[in-house]
């Protein structure tokens, strides 16, 4: 159980990246006052925990509807989550599309989109939620430890937008691209791991 609590926790914080989020907050809301940045934290985090833990509840539930099984979803997940760690490690992640973007700068709201989503809850971590979810220990206690590592994660992202600016004069352009490029060596490997026992299984290897 705490192997697994560990692994929860690690992998959704190097998918939600709290230091690698410092720029694009910044860039969303740096002309904002003190007051409002801590605001629009708060809710972007509650808004990004509300989707998680919706799609921990449905998500097993929509993949049995579809006939998706969990280690096609590992599979599908541990190549997007390969996807996404290739950017990291080039220091080139773009968590939203030209569009979003454009669109973003005419809200004057930015907690919900594009902060909530897909900045903090991207397709990665929602995959990757129902991955733990379905792989969690059996029984409830399980489950509720999916949701309490995501919980911290998303604690901790708050309080990393929170203290963005102190962070940002800090650590530097160069000091966020490094921690960034070694949480995608890390989110790499996951994911290869991901894919390995996804087909290992689809194959009846074992």
């Amino acid at each position: 159980m705490v192997e697994f609590a560990l692994q929860a926790f690690l992998t959704l914080f190097v998918l939600v990246d709290p230091i690698g989020l410092i720029p694009l907050f910044l860039a969303l809301v740096g002309t904002r006052s003190y007051q409002e940045q801590k605001r629009i934290a708060l809710r972007s985090t509650l808004v990004a925990g509300l989707l998680i833990l919706a799609f921990a509840l449905l998500g097993g539930v929509i993949l049995r509807y579809l006939g998706i099984s969990l280690e096609a979803l590992k599979v599908a997940g541990g190549l997007l989550l390969f996807k996404i760690a290739l950017d990291m490690i080039n220091a080139q992640l773009e968590r939203e599309t030209d569009e979003e973007h454009a669109e973003s700068q005419v809200r004057a709201d930015v907690s919900v989109f594009p902060l909530a989503i897909p900045l903090i809850a991207g397709p990665g971590t929602l995959a990757n939620v129902l991955i733990l979810a379905g792989s969690a220990p059996p029984g409830i206690g399980g489950f509720v430890l999916v949701l309490a590592m995501a919980a911290l994660v998303l604690f901790l992202t708050y309080w990393s937008l929170r203290a963005a600016l102190k962070f940002s004069s800090s650590l530097g352009r160069t000091g966020i691209n490094v921690i960034t490029r070694v949480l995608g060596i890390l989110l790499a490997a996951l994911a290869v791991q991901y894919v390995a026992d996804g087909v290992r299984v689809l194959l009846k290897l074992e």
